[in-house]
């Protein structure tokens, strides 16, 4: 079915002309236990404030019946995921009666069977404008209205909404139930849900709150094990935010679903759905639990920023999800045990960030969105990733406090309503009692990442396109070097305006700007810092400074400024000595990735070899254990390494690592396919094939790499997590550039067919991009097919960034 996507200005039009006072909606999803049919009937209640109007009402599903005011509407009018209304009256009820089998492919709803007990669920996730899809309804963010939810479903299975059933009795013609929920409050109708299956509940009482979490069957000793830091985190998030922003929850129940195939997460109002690869099969490390944390964290924000106080429209939307993951951040530090949440974030998340400011796929923060689908174009690393930044930024600049108190005005003055960022900004302006104009403008209305470097005794800033500086409130680090060990003599706070910005500082040969990474800007450090930070990074005592020099190092190789080699051998020497759990598995990742994928073929091997050693005196340490052998996994080369990976599979009582070995095996030619189906056979993860696909991913054979391919491209058979992404660069060897050259332009064909729903369809697009892999024909063949109007906007976006990057990996091999 074609679909048409509603401008701002036909949202416009609607919401003058329209008020919504509820909508009724009855869902059977019977149909689902043993076939494909969802079916709804939406009531819908509300006023028009010019008699005699006509407009349309969104619906993208099989329409069998409509009536206005009990008067027949021809449903044979239907086209394009609208059914247009006759002449409206000042007070309306529209009922639509509507079904459809669209239930596979994840737009909007997603009926899944788990492979190994062969049980049903179904999950919906409604953004953007995905309601139309399951019911009736006027798809946009500002018709907002309480929703009152009567699911019939399959006696076996259990049913989750934005709250507590009020009642669940037995149907009266069919093995069914029928679960009665109460009025929501007044919400958008993307931020309403209906799932089912027969999932396990655990229920908990906790402050007041009814917490309660689920999973499907077949992951039930997975929840057990990480329950009680679910709850924890929960109660954490809950209490922190609450009191913080003088608004506590408004409801009692607060559900987390975990659910199958689900690209990430989802902010329902008191009812979170997650991909449920956020139940880790193997005990989690430290950086899986802290990411898991950050899941919890930002969709509980988004209760508040988002589903409290909505955007008007959807050029908000980096609002939203920017507010969401500052919270999260905040929130982590602050109130739960990952108190180092600032350094992970700068370790791990900035860099997405950077890649894509610096490239042709910048955009700015804020920009006009004629429609809903130009949006979606910019769910990316600037709207999230950069956007947090920009608010961490904005709380250095005028203080947390005063931070803390605007979004206390905020939510007070605007609870259950919609507004524009003015509104916001306008509350931060009177808390801090500073006009904000030009700062919003220079940080939200302008593309590209500022360059700041330390010029003798003033602070230099570059743009972009001759843009002016924008203002930055930063600290400057200074350390003496003179010594065997480092000694800081001076942390100073400093006020950047304009395109020079003279500093004093204490004499000392290492200097850090951006100590305590509070603004987002590329750092050009003097030659003389830059190789004391690389030599000496082990000897910063605070993590958020060695975070700061991993990221650094990071800019200078998207800038050309730095060779691979030298980022490798100082991520190495920092996690020689490295002990905060927030920063060990950041410095792996980061470390790998250098030495995998940026440094050319002849240096590539050793810098793996070299890391790989380094890695070997990590595993005996307790928090570093895990990730060192997963990190020695993907990096073992010689017998040394294999002896210790041998010696702990033994000894492990999960078969992750195990997994992990036969896939650096397989790339090096190694390829047991007996191995392979014992383990398979071995393992109770419902996706446990998964694992097999990865082996295969990564061995250097035409009809392995095929079998992997078709899984991605022809059979969507790769459940939505986070692990999609693991595979992709499983995929795409460097090592293996001749085999997969012909792979790297089928993927752009590729991008003209995708299926399935927005995070779904991304995931496999950042996925299976050869990042590392791809040549200098397949560089120029995406970048020509990033002008493509035939691909979505989101592709495009995602090839301008990732070509950019691609081509910096083909310049550093250079070096």
């Amino acid at each position: 079915m074609s679909l048409l996507s509603l401008t701002q200005h036909e949202a416009a039009t609607r919401s003058a002309l329209l008020e919504v006072q509820r909508y009724d909606i009855a869902v059977d999803m019977t149909g689902l236990l043993e076939g494909e049919v969802f079916a709804s009937t939406s009531t819908i209640t509300f006023t028009c404030s010019e008699p005699g109007a006509t407009t349309f009402v969104d619906v993208a599903m099989d329409v069998s019946r409509a009536t206005l005011n009990g008067a027949d509407v021809d449903v044979s009018q239907a086209a394009d995921g609208r059914l247009p209304l006759p002449a409206l009256a000042a007070d309306n009820v529209l009922v639509v009666e509507a079904s459809t089998t669209n239930t596979a492919t994840g737009e909007g709803i997603l009926r899944t069977v788990d492979p190994t007990d062969k049980l049903v669920y179904v999950w919906t996730s409604l953004e953007p404008d995905e309601a139309r899809r399951v019911w009736a309804c006027f798809d946009q963010p500002d018709l907002k209205a309480p929703h009152r939810f009567v699911v019939t479903a399959p006696s076996s299975w259990v049913v989750t909404s934005n709250g507590a059933p009020e009642s669940i009795e037995d149907a009266e013609s069919s093995d069914a139930k029928v679960w009665t929920y109460p009025d929501t409050p007044r919400l958008s109708t993307y931020v309403v849900v209906v799932n089912a299956g027969p999932f396990h509940e655990v229920r908990r009482e906790h402050d007041g709150y009814d917490l309660g979490f689920y999973c499907r069957q077949s992951l039930v000793p997975v929840l057990e094990r990480d329950l009680d830091e679910l709850v924890t985190l929960t109660r954490q998030g809950l209490a922190f935010f609450g009191e913080r922003f003088a608004f506590p929850f408004p409801q009692a129940r607060y559900d987390q679903v975990f659910v199958p195939n689900l690209g990430g997460a989802m902010e329902n109002w008191g009812c979170v759905t997650y991909g449920d690869g956020q139940l880790f099969r193997t005990p989690p490390t430290h950086a899986q639990r802290s990411v898991r944390a950050e899941f919890i964290f930002h969709e509980m924000a988004h209760m508040w920023f988002g589903d409290l106080v909505t955007m008007q429209w959807w050029d908000d939307l980096w609002l939203n999800e920017a507010f969401a993951s500052w919270a999260a951040n905040w929130g982590m530090a602050g109130a739960s045990e990952f108190t180092d949440q600032w350094a992970t974030f700068l370790a791990v998340s900035k860099r997405t960030a950077y890649e894509m400011d610096m490239s042709p796929a910048s955009h700015p923060i804020r920009s006009e969105v004629a429609d809903v689908s130009a949006a979606m174009a910019n769910f990316d690393a600037i709207t999230y990733v950069k956007g947090q930044s920009v608010l961490h930024q904005l709380v250095a600049y005028i203080g947390e406090d005063a931070f803390v108190e605007g979004l206390r005005d905020y939510f007070s003055r605007f609870a259950f309503s919609n507004t524009r960022l003015d509104d916001l900004m306008d509350c931060y302006a009177r808390a801090s009692g500073r006009d904000l104009s030009a700062w919003t403008k220079a940080w939200l209305d302008e593309a590209g990442a500022d360059v700041i470097s330390l010029v003798g005794d003033e602070l230099v800033v570059t743009t972009t396109d001759d843009q002016e500086p924008r203002p930055h409130h930063l600290d400057i680090a200074v350390f003496d070097t003179s010594g065997d060990q480092l000694v800081a003599v001076g942390r100073s706070s400093h006020e950047v305006t304009g395109s020079r910005t003279p500093v004093e500082l204490p004499a000392g040969d290492l200097r850090l700007v951006n100590a305590g990474d509070f603004t987002f800007a590329a750092v050009k450090p003097d030659a003389t810092s830059l190789e004391q930070m690389l030599t000496r990074i082990d000897q910063l005592t605070d993590p958020l400074d060695r975070a700061l020099v991993g990221a650094t190092a990071g800019q200078l190789l998207l800038l050309g400024d730095v060779a691979p080699r030298d980022v490798s051998a100082a991520l190495t020497r920092a996690l020689a000595s490295e002990t905060s759990p927030a920063l060990v598995e950041p410095f792996l990742g980061q470390a790998l990735l250098v030495a995998d994928r940026w440094a050319p073929a002849a240096e590539s091997p050793g810098l793996l070899r070299s890391l790989a050693d380094t890695v070997v005196g990590l595993v005996d340490l307790p928090d570093a254990r895990q990730a060192a052998l997963r990190t020695l996994a993907a990096s073992a080369s010689t017998d040394a390494h294999w002896s210790v990976l041998d010696e702990a599979a033994a000894k492990a009582t999960d078969l992750d690592l195990a997994w992990r070995i036969l896939v650096r095996r397989s790339e090096l030619g190694d390829h047991d396919e007996d191995r392979v189906a014992r383990l398979l056979e071995s393992d109770p993860d419902p996706d446990a094939g998964m694992r097999r696909l990865a082996v295969l991913a990564a061995r250097p054979d035409a009809e392995a790499k095929e079998e992997v391919w078709r899984a991605f491209f022809v059979d969507y058979a790769v459940p939505a997590s986070r692990e999609t992404l693991v595979l992709g660069s499983t995929f795409w060897r460097p090592g293996q550039a001749e085999l997969l050259a012909p792979y790297t332009h089928r993927y752009l064909d590729e991008l003209h067919t995708l299926k399935g729903g927005l995070l779904n369809q991304g995931l496999t697009i950042r996925s299976m991009f050869p990042l590392g892999a791809g040549d200098a024909s397949f560089l120029a063949a995406a970048e020509a097919a990033a002008d493509d109007t035939g691909l979505m906007a989101y592709a495009r976006n995602q090839l301008r960034a990732n070509s950019f990057v691609l081509r910096r990996i083909l310049q550093a091999r250079q070096l």
